[in-house]
């Protein structure tokens, strides 16, 4: 490659860092000015037709309505359940396990985005859990955050094993499913000596960036029960890939931690001794606790052990909260009932609605061609849950057609920003034809990067994977992009390939934290449309943490000897 050549391929890394997190831009501009920059370079440099470009858009552009669908069901089935009143019982309900801040981001940002992650995963769980987290009272910018960070881990085994079974599976020239489950097993063994430290990270975020006295101590103070959080998915999802495969470890360790940090929490194990809120909270209790004086409203009973909370009854006659705790949660087991449901092979959900399929072949006359299944997507399901939901929590038709209304006005520059994202992204990806005797652009950065680490790859092994996923915007497939050329480059610098592929597994993992349809998709649902440089400001540090720890820790292991 030549120097120009080079920048040509690491441009659509570039412009997106560039543009969105030095200049800040908001992402309808960024990825307008980066899908321009790219689209040019690739044609001009690279020798890409015009053809392959506007095939590459018209690929763009039918994946990016499969992600709109995704991002309109989550919205629309919050707002839904903020016109029946569900939000509030639910955010009761937290403050009744735990009113600190550190123990629900556990609960929540992290266990319950593993259960979602791997019922579903396609950046479904942030596109419900933020949301969720903004509803129970987190500064926006912390839950869109959050809810990134967490989604690393169990994306090993989203959907049901997929980017195991698919991505691994096939990016690999003819594997065994003892080889694959060998590399699924590395890759959790890895996980509990680095992800089960991610619960850990999050809250120090929390209490460093969002909290009132900026402190990273504040987040260390609630170590003891984050790290009940972290092992207490990665230890279950390790046992479910040794004896079970790699279908269910994210399902079934997000479930097992998820039972285990509710008891914990309501038992008080593990907990710090000092209750964490947000400024916010505190001011909202002050002016509850005022107006009670002043009004002669009673407290609810238990209040006075709990002065830091808002404890109001509605009114002096104690009228019952319309929903019950179960009836304001039931939208959302429903939705994740039917997930875990459509994606198992063994039942007939998936085989129905799979049956319906949109495809476009060979478009622009290219190669090149696209499609989805729209009664697969998560996000028709979330659709279905919401027009449920209006049932069961009888919501008035004008309130519901309100929730509609304004889910639909919010969509509009995330349009925007997926339009030119995605289109982006294929054409990065789509580069491999060319008249310049190229391979394509991803391709030709990692094997620069394995020509410059040689021996040393496992450094390098995991960034390769997170390329993949911050460009192609899934685990999935940047383990199907890479996986041969990693086993490759393993066996050229005779080092065993199961961790080197784990490692790549654990990288695609990292960079779905920063991944720019992911961040455009999750700031969309809480609001956030223009902060999407922001959120990956944020997001860059845990993902750093997560991809050095994996590098180090191989090359450790493998300096020692362990094969």
């Amino acid at each position: 490659m030549s120097s120009l050549e080079m920048l040509t391929a690491f441009m659509p890394i570039l412009a997106v860092l560039v543009f969105l997190v030095v200049m800040r831009l908001p992402a309808t501009r960024a990825m307008s000015l980066s899908f321009a920059l790219v689209a040019f370079l690739a044609w001009s440099v690279w020798d890409v037709s015009a053809q392959r470009l506007w095939a590459s858009v018209l690929e763009g552009w039918v994946i990016a309505a499969s992600i709109m669908v995704i991002v309109f069901g989550a919205i629309v089935l919050l707002n839904t359940l903020k016109v029946s009143g569900a939000v509030s019982v639910i955010r009761e309900g937290f403050t009744a396990i735990s009113p600190d801040r550190r123990v629900q981001t556990v609960i929540v940002g992290w266990l319950f985005v593993a259960f979602l992650e791997g019922a579903s995963g396609f950046g479904t769980p942030a596109a419900i859990v933020a949301p969720l987290l903004l509803a129970l009272g987190f500064p926006a910018l912390a839950a869109v955050v959050l809810a990134l960070v967490a989604d690393s881990a169990a994306v090993s085994y989203g959907a049901v094993g997929t980017p195991v079974i698919v991505g691994i599976g096939q990016g690999l020239s003819s594997p065994s499913d003892a080889e694959v489950l060998q590399i699924a097993v590395t890759a959790s063994t890895i996980d509990l000596a680095v992800a089960s430290f991610l619960p850990l990270i999050m809250v120090m975020l929390l209490t460093r960036f969002f909290g009132e006295n900026r402190s990273w101590k504040e987040g260390l103070g609630a170590w003891k029960f984050a790290l009940l959080g972290g092992f207490s998915f990665t230890i279950p999802a390790w046992l479910v890939v040794q004896f079970l495969g790699p279908e269910f470890p994210a399902i079934l360790g997000g479930l097992t931690g998820l039972i285990l940090t509710v008891v914990a929490a309501k038992r008080g194990w593990f907990l710090p001794k000092q209750v964490w809120l947000f400024a916010s909270d505190r001011t909202l209790a002050d002016s509850m606790t005022l107006t009670a004086s002043a009004t002669g409203l009673n407290q609810a009973p238990g209040c006075e052990s709990r002065p830091q909370l808002p404890c109001l009854v509605s009114d002096p006659q104690n009228r019952p909260i319309p929903l019950t705790l179960i009836q304001a949660w039931s939208p959302y087991l429903l939705t994740a009932l039917l997930l875990v449901l459509s994606r198992i092979n063994e039942l007939p959900f998936k085989e129905w609605l799979t049956s319906v399929q949109w495809q476009f072949n060979q478009l622009a006359g290219t190669d090149i061609s696209a499609g989805f299944t729209p009664l697969y997507l998560p996000g028709s399901l979330f659709i279905l849950v919401a027009l449920m939901t209006v049932l069961l929590h009888r919501i008035p038709l004008r309130e519901t057609a309100q929730a509609w209304s304004l889910s639909l006005k919010v969509m509009w520059p995330t349009l925007l920003a997926l339009g030119t994202s995605v289109p982006m992204v294929r054409i990065f990806l789509n580069s491999d034809v060319n008249e310049a005797d190229l391979l394509s652009m991803p391709m030709e950065l990692a094997k620069l990067a394995a020509q410059t680490f040689d021996v040393h790859w496992p450094l390098a092994a995991p960034f390769v994977g997170a390329l993949g996923s911050f460009i192609a915007g899934s685990a999935t497939f940047s383990n199907m992009m890479f996986a041969e050329f990693q086993a490759s480059t393993a066996a050229a610098v005779a080092l065993p390939s199961h961790w080197i592929l784990a490692q790549q597994m654990l990288g695609a993992n990292a960079g779905n934290m920063i991944c720019v349809v992911n961040v455009v998709a999750a700031a969309s649902v809480v609001g956030l449309v223009g902060k999407e440089g922001q959120i990956i400001r944020y997001t860059l540090l845990p993902m750093l943490f997560y991809i050095i720890s994996v590098s180090l820790l191989v090359w450790t292991l493998l300096l020692l000897g362990f094969r």
